[in-house]
């Protein structure tokens, strides 16, 4: 692996002697399997390719693809017209588009084997991080914040995904984040601290997908982020830090539960690692819902 072209970016970047590690879990399994570890690079938030050969990671500024069956090292996917992206992409569902987040605050749409980036966000006032595509391929779920960067919370929006003006979701007055379609379409999954008796307090909910009331998913002392519902809809994972924690850092003791989706407040497994921010950004099910991933430092 070799990216010389990104030195000197705004991205993160691992500590001396911290090294990136790759996972991947099961429902059915009390351990993790170590898929990949590199001292080279910060990678971050992993989420498969609908053929279910690769994972999805960023890095360094860039798209990176990792082989599930021979992870070997990573491949940089060359993306052009676009500036340096974060931690939110999504593949399309049917495997030939990946949207991404740059660090212009703007959505951008992109061949997943690489080439030429269109933008698909308009200079409206809003800074725009991507999280979830709709099973149809239609529509995409993000955050808006605003471009002065006042400090007001985030606003839940979905957008064409072929570009065009957002569409505001009435929620609470609380932050939130992490927004990703539930696999049939009806409900959009995500963090809100709106229902957190602390600042900060960012617990699970859902609304319905063309808008309504959220319901709460889990009630917890702990700091919940960014569920991830598995494509066959009967298993969840999400982030879990500390009580007390503001926003969601990096470089802290943390956990994933994965809960059932009949019971959202008991979790099945919980997988405990040193990470945070760009563990598990993004939905990181594989296709055939059987194993997800997710990555620690």
């Amino acid at each position: 692996m070799t990216d010389s072209t990104r030195e000197g970016g705004n991205y993160r970047r691992l500590a001396p002697g911290q090294r990136t590690v790759v996972w991947l879990a099961a429902p059915d399994s009390p351990e993790p399997r170590k898929l990949f570890e590199t001292a080279e690079i910060l990678l971050e938030a992993p989420n498969w390719t609908p053929d279910d050969s690769a994972l999805l990671l960023n890095g360094n500024g860039a798209l990176w693809r990792l082989d599930v069956e021979r992870p070997d090292d990573v491949e940089r996917i060359p993306l052009t017209g676009v500036p340096d992206i974060n931690n939110d992409h999504v593949p399309s569902p049917d495997g030939r588009t990946v949207y991404v987040t740059a660090k212009d605050g703007h959505i951008y749409a992109a061949p997943l084997t690489g080439g030429a980036a269109t933008r698909l966000t308009e200079n409206d006032g809003w800074r725009h991080y991507l999280h979830g595509v709709s099973p149809d391929g239609e529509s995409l779920a993000c955050v808006l914040l605003p471009s002065s960067g006042d400090g007001t919370a985030g606003e839940l929006a979905v957008l064409p995904a072929a570009g065009g003006p957002v569409r505001l979701l009435e929620t609470g007055p609380g932050h939130l984040d992490g927004p990703e379609y539930s696999p049939d379409g009806d409900w959009i999954v995500f963090n809100d601290e709106s229902f957190g008796e602390q600042p900060g307090h960012a617990q699970l909910a859902r609304i319905p997908a063309e808008g309504g009331t959220p319901r709460r998913l889990v009630s917890s002392a702990t700091v919940d982020w960014f569920p991830h519902v598995s494509p066959d809809g009967r298993y969840a994972n999400y982030l879990s830090y500390p009580a007390g924690t503001l926003g969601h850092p990096p470089d802290t003791e943390v956990a994933i539960h994965v809960v059932s989706t009949a019971d959202w407040q008991t979790p099945i497994r919980t997988f405990p690692l040193f990470g945070g921010q760009g563990t598990s950004n993004v939905g990181n099910w594989a296709p055939d819902s059987g194993r997800f991933a997710f990555v620690s430092y």
